[in-house]
């Protein structure tokens, strides 16, 4: 009977392994399919399902591009309106591009952009100034004046006017 009870207790054991085997399979396969379903619902996908040019198009689109600049040496000096008063500003500024082509073209037309900046440096009221509010505008209309100039000379134009230095008297 000794005998018998060991040939029982043989199989017994190869059962148990084959159990923890398959249970082992089906708690990993249980992880990976709720891992599967966490990315499917946060709209993240399977990685190597769906469309790869759309993935591409963002990739493509959030591609860093820096800024190159362009100082101007000499100040922009010029009165400006008051009431009573003659007063001075004085300006130095910079322009700000993604295309080195644009500043290149800027540098070229310097002389023309100049004289159009010094204008509407001019044109503008000294108590505008002396707010952030008038100094924005006049970044504004300083843009606007350069990409003006440089689209009539057929060049591309800047992204941004930036002041170095600015003082109003």
């Amino acid at each position: 009977m000794a005998a018998n009870n060991a040939a029982e207790a043989a199989p017994a054991k190869k059962g148990k392994l084959k159990l923890i085997i398959l249970l082992t399979l089906v708690v990993i396969l249980a992880i990976a399919l709720s891992i599967a379903g966490t990315l499917w619902f946060l709209g993240g996908g399977l990685p190597g399902m769906g469309d790869d040019s759309a993935t591409e198009g963002n990739v493509a689109e959030k591609t860093f591009t820096p800024s190159a600049y362009l100082e101007i040496e000499k100040a922009l000096v010029t009165t400006v309106q008051s009431e009573g008063r003659q007063r001075y500003a004085q300006v130095y500024v910079a322009f700000g591009a993604t295309d080195a082509n644009a500043l290149a073209a800027a540098e070229l037309h310097l002389p023309l952009i100049r004289s159009q900046l010094v204008m509407v440096l001019g044109n503008s009221h000294f108590t505008e100034l002396q707010t952030p509010e008038g100094r924005q505008s006049l970044v504004e209309n300083m843009l606007a004046t350069v990409n003006q100039v440089l689209e009539q000379e057929g060049e591309p134009t800047v992204n941004r006017v930036l002041f170095k230095n600015f003082v109003v008297q």
